[in-house]
């Protein structure tokens, strides 16, 4: 049997880093763990306890600090489990993830998640994926990728995904958010978004999410039997 990996993927807002993580760990039998469900996790109890994003950071801190996390398969699908309580659905709401980006932003919230991350990574096995995984979060992960695409390309993907929801949304301000959040995730002074010196990049403008996939799991691979010789 191959040794297995740990895999970091990093990323700007929209390349696709979640879906092609989750496609990646399938192939390869390995766990998936989505950082950006713990950040809403996060934000979702902080909702619960009538937290605020404004006045109660330091409580919001020592939530994330609190959270016992574990992802589990259920009925084929990877929830995300906070002290014991399945959460996949709630973290999932609107709502939720628009205070997760405030809420991720917090220097005591990233420091108390950062040692359960690197705890859910202790075994190899895992693909990590979020924007400073990497740099900050597994700076020895076996394989490292970063994952882009245009600014133009991803707002396309994302106003292809939610028209029908929004309606009036149009491409140009979908365009115009995805300027705004990279220059946000770029700049902040915690762990803003970068690619690590020895990651490899994929730039995945005019590939599909499969073929994607395809060129992560050939170098996964190739790592694997590299490892093994």
């Amino acid at each position: 049997m191959s040794r297995k990996l740990t895999i970091a993927i990093d990323g700007p807002a929209g390349a696709g880093k979640s879906s092609t993580a989750r496609g990646v760990a399938e192939r390869l039998g390995y766990v998936y763990v989505d950082t950006g469900a713990m950040y809403r996790a996060v934000a979702y109890l902080a909702m619960q306890a009538g937290l605020s994003t404004e006045r109660d950071t330091k409580a919001i801190g020592e939530l994330a600090g609190k959270m016992q996390v574990e992802f589990r398969r259920v009925e084929e699908q990877q929830h995300i489990f906070v002290n014991g309580e399945d959460l996949e659905d709630k973290v999932r709401l609107p709502e939720v993830g628009a205070m997760s980006s405030a809420v991720s932003a917090m220097p005591l919230v990233r420091k108390n998640l950062l040692q359960t991350q690197r705890d859910l990574a202790r075994d190899p096995g895992v693909v990590m994926e979020g924007r400073d995984i990497g740099t900050v979060v597994l700076p020895g992960a076996d394989l490292k990728i970063f994952l882009t695409a245009s600014a133009e390309e991803r707002a396309r993907r994302r106003f292809e995904q939610t028209k029908d929801q929004h309606p009036d949304l149009t491409f140009e301000q979908v365009l115009a958010n995805q300027l705004e959040r990279d220059q946000r995730d770029s700049s902040r002074e915690v762990a803003p978004l970068k690619k690590a010196e020895d990651a490899v990049e994929i730039v995945s403008d005019g590939m599909s999410l499969e073929q994607v996939i395809d060129r992560i799991v050939a170098i996964a691979r190739a790592k694997e039997a590299e490892a093994d010789a």
